[in-house]
């Protein structure tokens, strides 16, 4: 069954008692976990950005500042977190689902999960809209059965073939970053700014309207087919400072109805922190 990769808030008050779905709270941030505990929606687990959806290393030239799992790793916190095959997921964060949420769920559809939606509008609509809330502990019960993975399906580009693409015409890279890190006139958490020679740049941002919400499907895929027109899409790449809110551009892709390019997950962490060449504009 193809379900649409986000869900809207009314539909999910239909649902959400239901016995096959879980909700997860992705926000992230230092103060993440506390906000979860004082408020979060009902029934939901939390999962935690840095210790569950990444492997992150003391040299962050070598993946960047959240580089994926072991995909074996990741399979079992998927058991740990109650999940099985037919399990339908609800994700959301405290960022309109910008942001950790859309890692997530980039992650379960690339090990070929099938039941997977982001909450349109994360926490700020779900309360804007009365979704049942709670700060009652969730802690998800172990499944029985492990859950198998072996890949990650959906492709991913590390940093020789970045380099490679970004003296190519013939490929596109897109930083999905804001335009003031674009251009390197501010970079607050990595220590070069600038971008990815050849790079341009359409800020995850402008996936949204004024509310918080996704564009339409349609304005979305005008949107994005006005640049990548001319690329196959196997030669386009997508990233953002550490391969998590460039898995919002995918999502809102898969929204429209769009074939989904490359991640760089290593992403600008990866990059500026390798002696390659750094563009300021």
């Amino acid at each position: 069954m193809n379900i649409s990769p986000i869900i809207e808030i009314d539909e999910l008050k239909k649902i959400y008692k239901n016995s096959d779905l879980i909700i997860f709270d992705v926000s992230n941030g230092k103060d993440a976990k506390s906000n979860y505990e004082k408020e979060h929606l009902e029934g939901s687990y939390f999962i935690d950005l840095n210790s569950q959806l990444a492997e992150i290393k003391s040299d962050l030239s070598k993946g960047g500042r959240h580089p994926l799992p072991e995909v074996l790793i990741f399979g079992k916190i998927l058991s740990e977190l109650g999940i099985r095959k037919d399990t339908h997921i609800i994700i959301y964060d405290d960022k309109n689902g910008a942001n950790a949420a859309a890692r997530f769920w980039w992650m379960m559809k690339s090990v070929g999960h099938k039941k997977v939606q982001v909450l349109n509008g994360g926490m700020q609509e779900a309360k804007k809209n009365n979704f049942p809330l709670s700060s009652k502990p969730e802690v998800p019960k172990k499944t029985s059965t492990p859950y198998i993975t072996d890949q990650w399906y959906l492709p991913l580009i590390e940093l020789a073939a970045i380099e490679t693409m970004s003296k190519n015409p013939d490929f596109l890279i897109v930083d999905v970053r804001e335009k003031l890190r674009y251009s390197g006139k501010s970079e607050p958490i990595d220590p070069i700014a600038g971008h990815i020679p050849g790079a341009i740049n359409i800020p995850f941002s402008e996936n949204l309207d004024g509310n918080g919400l996704f564009l339409n499907s349609e304005a979305l895929k005008n949107k994005y087919s006005a640049d990548f027109a001319h690329f196959k899409t196997e030669n386009i790449t997508v990233h953002c400072g550490s391969g998590v809110t460039a898995c919002h551009t995918l999502l809102a892709l898969a929204y429209a109805g769009m074939e989904l390019p490359n991640l760089y997950v290593g992403s600008w962490s990866e990059w500026c922190r390798n002696g390659k060449d750094i563009i300021k504009s």
